[in-house]
């Protein structure tokens, strides 16, 4: 029997109800595809008990939360000392996500940027990674960026990442990672594409943001973490390498970024 490539779903939202009623299948069809681990992001922190659950029970799950910069207007303030406490569950990797989100909520752009600083300092003190949401705000993100990291190092991956090739560059120069979600597959996306192409290969990850943005041919239906191997397949393509290598390499990439994944063992 032929082995499939192992990826990881670096990006999902496992509790949205969109998979209430088939969860424990939809994760098992991620494993026969070849996606061994999935991180769950929570959204609002009021939800981290109920995302912190689905990570306890399904062995190929991690989570990570954050608010999330649309939310931001609604929700009680976060602390960096809430965020680092949350930071102490054994599955819980990464902080995010969060961000500034322009299109729907530039009202709120002010405490976007200062919740994004609190995350920002919560990433530094707990020494995991930064998940980060950009949405047309390219330049304040970039300046933000680059002016927190001359306070102190931080690692960041742009999730979902179809900005502009100035934002890629800002933030791949920082050091950080881009994510390539369904939107690179879209027949439509060739720019994406091309950013994506002239970045390092080893600064890449795959997600697919599930239940949103399924790529072809499921493109339409609600996305789930299996799906990540149809974007795979096109980074492959965009990277003009073999699939299996492409997808080793976005694996590596993951655990030098995701370290608390990389080192975790499960209980016995």
């Amino acid at each position: 029997m032929t082995t499939l490539p192992q990826i990881t779903d670096s990006h999902c939202h496992l509790d949205f109800p969109d998979f209430d009623e088939d969860r424990t299948e939809m994760i098992a069809r991620a494993i026969d595809a070849g996606v061994t681990r999935m991180v769950t992001i929570c959204t609002k922190l009021r939800n981290e008990p109920q995302v912190r659950a689905i990570a306890e029970k399904y062995a190929p799950v991690f989570y990570a939360a954050a608010t999330h910069p649309m939310n931001v207007a609604e929700e009680p303030a976060v602390t960096v000392d809430d965020l680092v406490a949350l930071a102490a569950h054994p599955k819980f990797v990464a902080i995010g996500e969060t961000g500034l989100d322009y299109h729907y909520t530039i009202d709120s752009a002010q405490a976007q940027k200062n919740a994004l600083r609190i995350h920002i300092e919560a990433a530094r003190r707990t020494k995991l990674p930064l998940i980060i949401h950009s949405r047309d705000a390219d330049s304040d993100m970039a300046d933000l960026l680059a002016s927190e990291m001359k306070n102190g190092a931080f690692t960041c991956v742009m999730h979902c990442f179809s900005s502009t090739p100035e934002l890629a560059r800002a933030t791949l120069d920082l050091g950080f990672y881009l994510s390539m979600s369904g939107i690179a597959t879209f027949p439509k996306s060739v720019e994406v594409r091309d950013i994506f192409a002239a970045a390092p290969v080893d600064r890449i990850l795959v997600e697919t943001d599930a239940p949103y943005l399924a790529p072809p041919p499921k493109r339409g239906k609600r996305n789930e973490p299996a799906y990540t191997a149809h974007t795979a397949r096109v980074g492959a393509d965009v990277f003009k390498m073999d699939y299996a290598d492409f997808a080793a390499q976005t694996q590596v990439n993951f655990d030098r970024l995701f370290t608390k994944v990389a080192a975790y063992r499960a209980p016995k």
